[in-house]
């Protein structure tokens, strides 16, 4: 038995959490990086470098979107070395306190130091959702 949304409905879901200027906090998206599991609430396991970055996405397609636009952190404020594993998003740039946690997910990426450029390509940055087949 396939179970979950239609394709259509997974598209819809995504387009309203990621590019919908009438969800909480409009259309914005933050996104922060981590170096261990965000947890439930976005949280935990937080990187030195604080800045949240604004991230666009393009229209969902096949219960998939991607970001539109690159992704970047220029001068990171960092340990020496350390792993971003991890990133969370959020209903604006300000981050936890403030905006809303929106979801979270894994990243692969290499060892940053204090003062390196951490980039995502347009298109990198991938949320799906699997509908029923």
């Amino acid at each position: 038995m396939a179970t979950g949304p239609s394709t259509a409905t997974a598209n819809s879901w995504l387009d309203a959490l990621f590019n919908n200027t009438s969800f909480a906090g409009g259309a914005t998206v933050g996104m922060k990086i981590h170096v261990a599991d965000p947890g439930a609430a976005g949280t935990s396991g937080a990187a030195s470098e604080t800045t949240l970055k604004s991230v666009s996405f393009g229209s969902a397609a096949s219960a998939a979107i991607s970001n539109d636009a690159q992704i970047q952190w220029t001068s990171i404020a960092s340990a020496n070395p350390e792993d971003i594993t991890h990133f969370s998003l959020w209903n604006g740039t300000t981050g936890p306190g403030t905006d809303i946690f929106r979801g979270s997910g894994t990243v692969t990426a290499n060892p940053i130091n204090t003062g390196d450029t951490l980039t995502i390509a347009i298109g990198d940055l991938d949320i799906t959702l699997t509908p029923a087949s």
